[in-house]
């Protein structure tokens, strides 16, 4: 089997890798006769050529006669090649209009497409991803942004950070007002949101502590969907049913927006699952927020003012609370500072791809000698043209004109 790894064609061309050069090396001694490996050149890698070639793994311009093919974001149409196994994320599986083109020229090209974030156990947990590392970059812009709103402190960019350790050292500048901070999600993100958290020392209380007492020092709530999530019929809460039917659900997320200034929102989405505010709510007097991390980065999803996403070169965009409108970042006291960059983990593109290369040969190097390895299938949304059965609901999605 050859193995390769192709260079980042969306842009702007992102920086991170699914393997290290050390980690293919280790790749291929460990399975000698059985795999082959060749990367892709590429200039503006986290990993240069040179340091694959170090490492004893092939460089070259084509790498077309691979049999399975390893990207990290969505590969341009015009460079997908017919019939071959394809990983990356796709932004498919929520039905993202921006890339349905690129799932009809999958089928098309009758291309085996694996997406990193449809690979569960058998329990149905991911067992790759980016998300701690998006939680922790998130978490630091969120930052970031409240220092430059303000001019309370200044912390340089975390792409300026050397690595994790400086960018921990970065944060023993940050200066805090006693400002109450909201975070959501208790998976990877959340986790990784907490990690900076906990490194500035910034205590964490309960919701209701949050909503009913005054503090003298900077606090954050961690909320889960029961805390700002209700039925519809009765204002009651199954955690089950609102992951089954979150249609049956509303919002009361109001509550917190009026005690807290920051939001550091790192929550899984459910397209059916009710924001948790609505773009209208921002001009009310008692809406506090100011700054808004959205690091899971779902335009037109569960924030509302994620208006579009921003990038690493252009972090974050305000939201004037009157009209609506995104409007030039830091450019009214008033309006609401908004970071969504959608790829966040490439301001530190090389611990990240370390850790991303870790999951990945832990589990999907070892399936991909298996015989129909059930990690795989279930992990497959197109095979020889056609959608697979657990993806089949994509039908009309794919189908559907633009």
């Amino acid at each position: 089997m050859k193995i390769g790894i192709i260079r980042e064609g969306k842009n702007p061309p992102d920086k991170r890798v699914p393997f290290t050069p050390d980690q293919l090396r280790a790749i291929q001694k460990e399975h000698a006769g059985k795999i082959t490996i060749q990367v892709q050149s590429s200039s503006f890698r986290a990993f240069s050529d040179q340091e694959y070639l170090d490492a004893g793994i092939d460089v070259f311009e084509d790498i077309s006669d691979s049999d399975v093919l390893f990207g990290v974001k969505e590969v341009p149409v015009d460079q997908l090649i017919d019939g071959k196994t394809y990983f990356f994320f796709s932004h498919t599986i929520k039905k993202q209009k921006s890339n349905r083109k690129l799932l009809k020229a999958v089928l098309e090209k009758n291309i085996r497409l694996i997406d990193y974030e449809a690979l569960k156990d058998e329990e149905g947990k991911r067992v790759v991803a980016f998300g701690r590392w998006a939680g922790i970059v998130g978490a630091y812009n969120a930052f970031w942004t409240y220092g430059k709103k303000t001019d309370l402190f200044e912390i340089k960019r975390a792409n300026e950070c050397v690595d994790l350790k400086d960018l921990h050292l970065e944060l023993s500048k940050v200066q805090l007002p006693p400002v109450k901070i909201i975070l959501t999600g208790s998976g990877r993100v959340g986790n990784g949101a907490k990690e900076v958290l906990n490194s500035l020392k910034i205590r964490e209380v309960s919701a209701h502590d949050f909503l009913h007492m005054y503090f003298d020092e900077p606090v954050y709530v961690k909320l889960s969907s029961a805390d700002y999530n209700r039925r519809k019929s009765d204002g009651g809460f199954d955690k089950e049913e609102f992951y089954s039917f979150p249609e049956k659900y509303e919002s009361h997320f109001q509550k917190f927006a009026e005690a807290g200034e920051m939001l550091i929102s790192g929550a899984y989405w459910d397209p059916d699952a009710p924001r948790l505010f609505e773009l209208k709510d921002i001009a009310a007097e008692d809406f506090q927020l100011s700054v808004i991390a959205d690091v899971s980065c779902d335009v037109g999803g569960p924030i509302p003012t994620t208006i579009t996403s921003s990038t690493i070169a252009d972090p974050v965009f305000d939201v004037d609370r009157q009209s609506g409108e995104k409007i030039q970042a830091f450019g009214k006291q008033t309006s609401i500072s908004v970071m969504a960059i959608d790829n966040l983990p490439c301001e530190l593109p090389r611990e990240s791809s370390k850790e991303f290369g870790i999951q990945l040969c832990n589990w999907v190097i070892p399936a991909l000698l298996e015989e129909n390895s059930g990690i795989l299938e279930r992990a497959t949304i197109a095979r020889d043209g056609d959608l697979t059965i657990e993806f089949m609901y994509l039908t009309d999605f794919v189908t559907e004109h633009e």
